[in-house]
Order: C-alpha cells, then sequence, then structure tokens
C-alpha cells in the first residue's frame, strides 16, 4: 500500500485518486477550492462520471480516501504526489503551465523526504524538466538536500467511461529517469501490472509525446472521415458504408470512424492546438494537425448551413436542439459543436429551445449565458411547435424517439439527424424532410 497524494480534483484528479484508493492504496485529494473539498466530504461529487460517485463515497467511508485544502498535510503524508490540475489553452494555443508549476513549488516547500512527483496532467514535452528546476530552486532556497524524482504518468480517460478506462486501460504510460521511480510507479498499478495491462516504460519526454500524439491522431481520424462526409454528399455516396468498411481493414480500425458535426471537449480542441504550438517550438511544422483543426471548425459552421440550405430563411422559426454535451455520458460542453452550431442560428434570428438530459446546467452557466435560449423539461417538450429538430449529441434515449409523437408536436417537418441515428426512409415515410451527414 502506497500513501498518495493528489493535487487537484477535477475530472483527472478526483478519477486518479478514487480508483486508486479502490486499488488498496491511501489516497488524499487535494484542491484549493474549499468548497468543493467539503462538498466532496459530503459525498457531493461535482463532476457527472458513470460510477465515480460510487467509488468515492465508499472509499471515504472505508478511510482509503479523504480530502483536504492544507499543502502541508498532503505533502508530508506521502511519498508519491500527482500534479494533476488543469492546463488550459492561452490565446496563441499553447497550454498554460501556471498551476502545474504552482503546484510543483507548493510541493517542494513542503517536502520533508524523498517524492516521486507525478505529472498527470496533460502537460507538453519539457514540463518534466520544468517540474524538476521548480522543485530544485525552491529546495534550494529552503536550503534543504532531500532527493525526488519526476515522472509523466499520462492520463487516457474518456469522458464517461473513465473509471472503467482506469481500471481497465489499453496501457499504463510511465516516463521516468531513475530505476527506483519506475519500480515505485510499478508498484502504484500493481493491480494492474499483475492482470498483464501492457506497461509503456520510457523517459520523460517520449511520454509526453505520447499522450498529444494520441489524441492528435483520434481527432485526425474524426476529422478525415467527416472530409469523406462532405465527398459523399456531393457524390451521392453514403458516409456510413464508407465507415464500414473502411473499419474492417484491421491497419484502420473502426473506432473514431463516425461522420458528424466535428469534434468538441476538453482534451481534442486544447490538445490538437498545444501540439501544432509545440512544433512551432521545436521548428516543426504539424501541418497535418493544424489542417485538422481549421477543417473541425469549418465541420460545425456546415451544420449551419445544412440547416439553412433546407429551411431557407430561419429567422422568427423555432429550432429544437437535443443533445448539448460534447459526447453521451457526460456534462461536459466545453468546445461542444453545439456551442458553434446554436450561436450561429441564434445570430440569424432563430428562436432555439434545448434539452440535454444532463448538461442544462453547464450550458445555462457557460455556453449560453450570453445569448437567449429556451430550456426544455424533456425531449418532447422541446419540440412542441418546433419547425425543425436538430439531434446532435447520441443519448440513449435520443435513440428510440417517439417519431410519430414528434411529427404530431412538430409545426414543421425538417428532422436533422447530425449523429445519423436514424433510418433515412423511415423518417421520410412518416412525412419528415430528413438530412444526416454524409447521406
Amino acid at each position: 500500500m502506497s500513501k498518495i497524494s493528489v493535487i487537484g480534483t477535477g475530472y483527472v484528479g478526483l478519477v486518479t485518486g478514487a480508483c486508486l484508493s479502490e486499488f488498496g492504496h491511501r489516497v488524499t485529494c487535494l484542491d484549493i477550492d474549499e468548497k468543493k473539498i467539503n462538498d466532496l466530504k459530503n459525498s457531493i461529487i461535482p463532476i457527472y462520471e458513470p460510477g465515480l460517485e460510487d467509488i468515492v463515497i465508499k472509499n471515504y467511508n472505508d478511510g482509503r480516501l479523504d480530502f483536504t485544502t492544507d499543502y502541508n498535510f498532503a505533502v508530508e503524508n506521502a511519498n508519491i504526489i500527482f500534479i494533476a490540475v488543469g492546463t488550459p489553452p492561452q490565446d496563441d494555443g499553447s497550454a498554460d503551465l501556471e498551476y502545474v508549476l504552482s503546484a510543483a513549488g507548493a510541493i517542494a516547500e513542503n517536502m520533508n523526504g524523498y517524492k516521486v512527483i507525478v505529472d498527470k496532467s496533460t502537460v507538453p514535452v519539457g514540463t518534466g524538466q520544468l517540474v524538476k528546476n521548480t522543485i530544485r530552486e525552491v529546495l534550494k532556497k529552503r536550503n534543504v538536500l532531500f532527493g525526488f524524482d519526476v515522472v509523466s504518468n499520462p492520463e487516457f480517460l474518456r469522458e464517461g467511461a473513465a473509471v472503467n478506462d482506469f481500471m481497465h486501460p489499453e496501457r499504463i504510460v510511465i516516463g521516468a529517469e531513475s530505476r527506483k521511480a519506475e519500480e515505485i510507479m510499478q508498484d502504484v498499478y500493481k493491480v494492474l501490472y499483475l492482470n498483464n495491462h501492457p506497461f509503456v516504460f520510457a523517459n520523460i519526454e517520449t511520454a509526453e509525446i505520447i499522450k498529444y500524439a494520441s489524441n492528435a491522431f483520434l481527432a485526425t481520424k474524426i476529422t478525415f472521415i467527416n472530409e469523406i462526409s462532405r465527398l459523399c454528399e456531393a457524390a451521392g455516396g453514403d458516409v456510413q458504408q464508407v465507415s464500414k468498411a473502411m473499419g474492417l481493414d484491421k491497419r484502420i480500425g473502426k473506432f473514431f470512424l463516425h461522420a458528424g458535426p466535428g469534434y468538441g471537449g476538453s482534451c481534442f480542441p486544447k490538445d490538437t492546438k498545444a501540439l501544432v504550438h509545440i512544433g512551432k517550438q521545436f521548428g516543426i511544422d504539424i501541418s497535418i494537425v493544424n489542417s485538422v483543426i481549421q477543417s473541425n471548425h469549418a465541420q460545425k459552421l456546415r451544420m449551419v448551413d445544412k440547416i439553412i440550405a433546407k429551411i431557407g430563411e430561419i429567422e422568427g422559426k423555432k429550432i429544437a436542439v437535443l443533445g448539448l454535451a460534447f459526447k453521451p455520458g457526460t456534462d461536459d460542453m466545453r468546445e461542444a459543436p453545439s456551442i458553434t452550431i446554436i450561436h450561429e442560428l441564434y445570430k440569424r434570428g432563430a428562436d432555439i429551445t434545448v434539452y440535454d438530459p444532463v448538461a442544462m446546467e453547464n450550458a445555462r452557466k457557460y455556453a449560453f449565458s450570453d445569448i437567449r435560449v429556451d430550456y426544455a423539461e424533456n425531449e418532447y417538450t422541446a419540440i412542441n411547435d418546433a419547425h425543425a429538430v436538430v439531434l446532435l449529441t447520441e443519448w440513449n434515449q435520443f435513440r428510440s424517439l417517439d417519431l410519430k409523437m414528434l411529427k404530431e408536436r412538430m409545426k414543421g417537418t425538417y428532422f436533422f439527424d447530425f449523429k445519423n441515428i436514424y433510418d433515412r426512409k423511415e423518417l421520410e415515410g412518416l412525412g419528415f424532410v430528413y438530412d444526416g451527414v454524409g447521406k
């Protein structure tokens, strides 16, 4: 059993801390937000993530998981400290390392012996060395000579499936500079090691690049099939059949080949921009990824063009949007296609009504605080008297809508299925004017 502290109780930090406590370790999660810490102690979970609440409550009640705002307590009582704070994008696309380096400095201020400091946040190549230098400088000012190792251990957690991904990972990447640090990290993940999950040991810089390269490649697959969807529409093809045939090739694989309104979320937009910026710093033109960023933005705007092409003038017409989160299983709306699409429709005078099973609060507070949007109680009240329905997130409850009820309640007949859930013939047989992506 290891004594572990996790700095940051956001998405990555809370999932990491909770799951490590489930492995049997003693874990303390630290955050400077006192309200968030008090909420966690009272079983109030700040994010929506299936399965997370149960693990947090169970391990907190069993004494393996605790929460604090006290850096001194968190650092002194742990031999392994994970940094899992935010790295938000700056105006130039680079990752803001302020919180990472601040956490590193606070760790050094409170160190009382050898520690392994683990970068769990998604950080650009070279951050591990910056963290190391930050700690050394603070220790020098304190006039102490405690040993330490810095490790890069990037996360590969899908929102909506993060707990399962942590418990059953496809790989565990550990970037370290000493055998001692590797062995300590291997012991942290002993449960996974014994269950034969693949471990990749590398230097720190390689581990940092692996994370960005992985996310950029997945974003590229999504963008590629979205561009093929445009060709399908122009030439009379069906992108779903194209995707299926491509995916049967094991060299390509079937995942992330589903055409839609573009990617969003907290990772792909931020990490693709950061990778392009990292390339510039090293004199490398990451041109493919730069094109992906531009094409993905264009895909979101193209959904608006498709709506207007079908309906014509949309000023004063009610459009019901089903699904706001960037993907099902999460309330995360960061960079969601719904934000761009709804703002553009609003600019053109449309009356917008929305519904999402879990993302409504984030929509009210952040995404649409600057425009007028009506929030419906459910998917069926959302479509009352609507001229058009726009489906943007493939929540399960949207996969089997009562189409006859929709038709009866709607004023218009337009159905924009931008996740390609429904069959065109079925919708047109009921009298809808159907439009998907790449069909």
